[in-house]
């Protein structure tokens, strides 16, 4: 399988352990293959659990793993420079063209800057990318050196992303602490992102939920 190799290429862990260290220098989350390959398999997930083909999920994966590879050059535009790498990389690899489109225009529509779901893979990357909000992706561990995407981060003591498709609806059901983040420095960093899912679960026919301490807020 593709996805097992592109796991293991030596070109794109490099350029996710140096986009990560990059990252970690201006004080960002964890951006390390472990970020990449928990959004590879949840964006598989989204796609499987609500009856879209198998090609599909293969090629979401493929795009979640890679999809912040650009963040080796650069923060800014890092999903556009992230889907011109992936470009040269996916040339090593059989694939048919129209895939290795697919996959480079996932990764580039994945930040909400600039980005958006076009197509039901790029969708799928977006809610798999957006819905990892967790504790343990805080670097440091001394609550003094908090930035606000640190306290926003840390203060989520729990969460989970549920799929219904009987129901067709992705809900993202957070536990947060309001002792260490309020909700306004939530919605301050993360309201961009929540409607980004949204939208990306409107292209899947889906309905998007966000569920913060038991009540709905999305």
């Amino acid at each position: 399988m593709i996805y097992e190799q592109i796991r293991h290429d030596e070109e794109v862990l490099a350029l996710l352990e140096k986009g990560n260290a990059n990252l970690g220098v201006l004080g960002y989350t964890d951006h390390s293959p472990a970020h990449t390959a928990l959004v590879a398999d949840r964006a598989a997930y989204i796609l499987k659990t609500l009856g879209f083909p198998e090609h599909d999920q293969d090629l979401a994966k493929i795009a979640g793993f890679m999809h912040d590879i650009g963040n080796a050059v650069n923060r800014k535009h890092h999903a556009e420079w992230g889907a011109l790498l992936a470009r040269d990389i996916l040339n090593k690899y059989d694939l048919p063209l129209a895939d290795k489109i697919t996959i480079i225009s996932a990764i580039g529509h994945h930040d909400e800057s600039t980005g958006g779901a076009m197509d039901p893979v790029s969708a799928a990357l977006i809610l798999a990318d957006k819905s990892d909000v967790r504790r343990n992706r805080v670097r440091t561990q001394e609550k003094a050196k908090f930035d606000i995407h640190d306290r926003v981060n840390y203060a989520v003591t729990g969460h989970s992303l549920k799929v219904s498709a009987e129901e067709m609806k992705i809900s993202l059901n957070l536990q947060v602490d309001e002792n260490i983040c309020t909700m306004y420095e939530y919605f301050d960093i993360f309201l961009g992102r929540m409607m980004m899912c949204r939208s990306a679960a409107e292209m899947l026919g889906a309905k998007f939920r966000l569920t913060v301490n038991g009540g709905k807020v999305l």
